[in-house]
């Protein structure tokens, strides 16, 4: 921790009520104050937001990925009964353009447009409907131009610039070792993730609210309140004081909102109208407006010795970043970084680019870069293995990274690196139980009820992987979160709030920082204050950090609390504050109670305000090198799948997984984190990709986009270590991510075993696995050999 400072008090408006929880203490199981009200359907999202009076906001959007605009005409939708705004980027106040890193994104697209759906119009209306009906009455002309879809492509010197940077948003290059070390055993494999998309339940919503005054108070589901705040002051052309944001229920994000949706939208329908004006996106729209993960091409060559150690990686990962450049400048260096995996590498050259194509804008998600990285280099270490003739586990192990090693861009990895612990506990959990395949209810079989094997085909794979990723902001961002605490006495009994701006996205943050307060203060009754920005910042949701940031906040300053509420006890009875401490509500000191709180505090309360700042990171040099990260979590997967060779169809049978997460600080939704994270790398690994053609999505629906249902999850075993990190709030490591990371690469080495394919590309489709993609396409099977057999084989499968 590089420090915690102590702000000066944020004056606010009235206290917002919230309800109090009686959690227990960090390493407990805790009951979430959220979760019987979201599982009765009665929690309030932020799609169920109400106001008298309110509008409903809509937008019209391009249908070209890359086309110029000639002119557009709102005229007609003006002129519609029940319609009271139809705005363009003409009637942006501020700045037009928004973006984290850069601010390249226009906020309502002229004379450009480069994806698919961007927003060109907004509209306010008196019913949804009528707004709807007016975005057909507003007359666009388009020039159409020919898409730029390719990101190899858009690298070239003679590609049309889709910026006036240029086409290539960042290149990361990793030079360490020695570049032309040699090797007696090398290995290279092309590889290739398809887009994936977050998927969250909720759709994007927000309800914003003029204040009467030229400002607006908006309540929004997001990630990051104050960059959100931040960016909508700017294009709205208002100081930040006057743009207050409230957050609202979310239904999930997973990196999908951590960038702007409609929240710019509905704050300039509302100042234009004076009316408050709700937006909630369809499910279609959903997909077209939030950031995806980045496909990526990708080469890689390994090299070892004949005994099996790693002698150099080299690599290449041109990553898609889509329209704009939303965090993708974060993504391309996280990327780089560890394209070399949780091994000990000696010779590393990487080059990690990041290219704007006329494809929907990629960001944030889950695994952040390290899951496509991830992907390739596990595929190589299997790839290597075989050809040495060496288990995959024990060559892993054998390259395994410890504390105190330099990684390729030359930060010193700090313990604990548990890397081997946890590849040797996944191997040696127990295998699931092989049963007879034949007779077998059909249930237990590749495609389920659908009844197309009865166990003809089916062959049972194992396969295996291990991650590496970073917890919190790399690279030089100053990280921190800011918390506030309260104690006071509320109907004679002790009550602590908690009010920070961090958002609760449904990985449990508000139950945590009540367990925290709990453990800190003593006090069995926290209520935590809903996140705005009524206070300083606490930084995204995302990269797997609030548990550390947020939680070292909320901790010091319960320690701040606590410190004056000692200090006082000390003036009163001359007791020395070392020996103090709380328990049922009274201040004790060697097992004898001193004072009652009730009775110390009476009508005073105690806050303090903290900013928690972790140790300082830096951005790479020249050659890719530098502290550029502050903490790493690892985790280990062992897949076991059945797979029906001949119709391509997959059961996962397994996943088993070892991950150090420092301390647990509530096992219950430890668990629920891994799985889920598992369940999203299922996902990529067999099914999730939104399907492009030409920069247009072909499958913008829940229908057509697949997602894992409880149908298609397997048992999850875990096995967790906790090595204290001795920097981190109770040595603490963020878990969201790892588990994603590596079970894709599991999974689909697992599906290599039973196959016997190379797979080279991620999500697997059926067509991989029983060779059908694997075949040229102008070279179709000819009568007599093996692929035409075999495609009469699937055609009776499929009749019967």
């Amino acid at each position: 921790m590089r420090g915690m400072e102590t702000v000066p008090k944020i004056p606010t408006r009235e206290r917002p009520a919230a309800p109090v929880q009686r959690p227990g203490k960090v390493g407990e199981d805790s009951v979430r104050v959220d979760g019987v009200p979201k599982v009765r359907g009665e929690f309030e999202y932020s799609s169920d937001l109400r106001m008298d009076g309110m509008l409903w906001g809509a937008t019209l959007r391009s249908p070209h990925p890359h086309a110029n605009i000639r002119s557009i005409d709102t005229s007609a939708a003006e002129a519609m009964p029940g319609v009271y705004a139809v705005l363009t980027h003409e009637d942006v106040p501020g700045r037009k353009v928004y973006g984290m890193e850069i601010p390249d994104q226009p906020v309502l697209a002229w004379e450009k447009i480069r994806y698919q759906g961007e927003p060109v119009a907004i509209v306010a209306a008196d019913h949804p409907e009528t707004a709807r009906l007016a975005l057909g009455k507003i007359h666009v002309e388009y020039e159409v131009l020919e898409p730029l879809a390719d990101a190899e492509k858009a690298m070239k010197s003679d590609a049309p610039k889709l910026h006036l940077s240029g086409n290539v948003l960042r290149h990361v290059k990793i030079k360490h070792g020695d570049p032309e070390a040699t090797a007696d055993v090398v290995v290279t494999g092309e590889y290739e993730v398809g887009m994936q998309d977050q998927a969250f339940l909720g759709p994007e919503s927000g309800l914003a609210v003029p204040d009467g005054e030229g400002g607006i108070d908006l309540h929004i589901s997001t990630q990051w309140l104050h960059v959100d705040r931040d960016q909508v002051a700017e294009s709205l052309d208002l100081p930040p004081s006057s743009v207050r944001l409230t957050l609202s229920g979310v239904g999930g994000a997973f990196g999908g909102r951590e960038d702007l949706s409609m929240q710019i939208h509905s704050c300039m329908l509302a100042l234009h109208t004076e009316r408050p004006v709700k937006m909630v996106y369809n499910r279609e729209e959903s997909f077209y407006g939030h950031v995806h993960r980045h496909p990526a091409k990708m080469r890689f060559e390994h090299g070892a010795t004949k005994d099996g150690e790693l002698v150099y990686v080299r690599a290449r990962m041109v990553l898609d970043g889509g329209a704009y450049a939303s965090s993708s400048m974060a993504v391309c260096l996280n990327a780089a970084t560890f394209a070399g995996g949780p091994y000990k590498v000696p010779n590393a050259e990487i080059d990690s680019y990041l290219v704007y194509t006329n494809n929907p804008p990629c960001g944030a998600m889950r695994g952040f870069g390290a899951v496509q990285a991830c992907f390739a280099h596990e595929s190589q270490m299997d790839k290597l293995a075989a050809e040495l003739g060496l288990d995959p586990v024990e060559f892993r192990i054998q390259n395994a990274i410890e504390a105190g090693d330099t990684l390729p861009f030359g930060q010193k990895l700090p313990a604990p690196a548990p890397v081997a612990e946890i590849l040797r506990r996944a191997k040696a959990m127990p295998m699931p139980e092989e049963k007879e395949v034949m007779g077998r209810d059909v249930r237990e079989l590749p495609g389920g009820v659908s009844n197309v094997t009865h166990g003809e085909g089916v062959k049972r794979g194992v396969g295996y992987a291990v991650g590496i990723k970073n917890i919190g902001f790399s690279g030089g961002f100053d990280d921190y979160s800011t918390a506030r605490v309260t104690l006071s006495i509320e109907d004679g009994e002790p009550l602590v709030r908690v009010h920070t701006a961090a958002a609760e996205v449904g990985q449990g943050l508000v139950t945590l920082q009540a367990q925290i307060a709990h453990t800190e203060l003593g006090v069995e009754s926290v209520a935590v204050l809903p996140a705005d920005t009524r206070i300083g910042s606490a930084g995204s949701t995302s990269a797997s950090r609030q548990s550390y940031v947020t939680g070292g906040a909320v901790k010091a300053a319960c320690e701040a609390v606590r410190e004056r509420l000692f200090e006082r006890v000390r003036d009163e009875f001359g007791e020395d504050p070392n020996k103090l401490s709380i328990q049922d509500g009274n201040v004790v000191s060697g097992g004898s109670m001193i004072v009652s709180l009730d009775e110390l505090l009476g009508s005073d309360e105690i806050e303090e305000t903290v900013e928690y700042h972790h140790r300082e990171t830096y951005p790479p040099d020249e050659n890719g090198q530098g502290d550029v990260h502050l903490q790493y979590a690892f985790a280990a997967h062992r897949a076991v799948v059945e797979v029906d060779t001949e119709l391509g169809l997959v059961r996962v049978v397994e996943i088993s997984t070892a991950q150090d997460v420092g301390k647990v600080m509530n096992p219950q939704a430890l668990e629920g984190q891994i799985e889920g994270g598992v369940a999203q790398g299922l996902g990529l690994a067999l099914m999730e990709e939104i399907q492009m053609k030409d920069g247009k999505i072909l499958n913008a629906s829940f229908t057509d986009y697949l997602l894992p249902t409880i149908l298609d999850m397997p048992p999850v075993k875990m096995e967790i270590l906790e090595l204290a990190d001795p920097e981190a709030p109770y040595g603490l490591k963020g878990v969201g991510e790892p588990p994603t990371i590596s079970s894709t690469p599991a999974i689909v080495a697992a599906l290599r075993d039973a196959t016997g394919r190379e797979l080279r590309r991620v999500p697997v489709r059926p067509e991989q696995l029983v060779g059908i993609a694997e075949r040229p396409p102008e070279q179709p099977p000819q009568p007599g050999s093996a692929g035409y057999a075999e495609i009469g084989r699937l055609d009776e499968r499929i009749e019967q």
